[in-house]
């Protein structure tokens, strides 16, 4: 065990970005993280830092409440979907009527 006065702050600069996501899959992190009180952003930061080392971010029992928010929102996606999901064609832009 680490003691806390071995912790080390990092300094770091973030930025803002506009990532598209699965509908569902977005309201189960913002819900987890909400849960957690904590932000969308930092929940994500965690769960990739850790995917980064090759571990796990999520807890049994943060994984029991992922299955359970999953449910509630309808979301059947596992990792196995992960290169298959293919985006609903919305309709076409329609064209501006250019003045004349």
């Amino acid at each position: 065990m680490v003691p806390m006065a071995e912790h080390q702050d990092f300094l770091i600069e973030r930025v803002q970005t506009g990532v598209r996501m699965e509908k569902r899959i977005l309201k189960v992190l913002k819900s987890f993280a909400e849960f957690h009180d904590m932000t969308l952003g930092d929940l994500l930061e965690g769960i990739v830092l850790h995917a980064f080392d090759g571990k796990t971010a999520f807890s049994p029992v943060s994984l029991d409440r992922i299955q359970q928010l999953k449910k509630f929102y309808g979301l059947e996606l596992d990792s196995a979907a992960s290169h298959r999901l293919k985006e609903i064609r919305g309709k076409a832009p329609r064209k501006r009527i250019s003045e004349k």
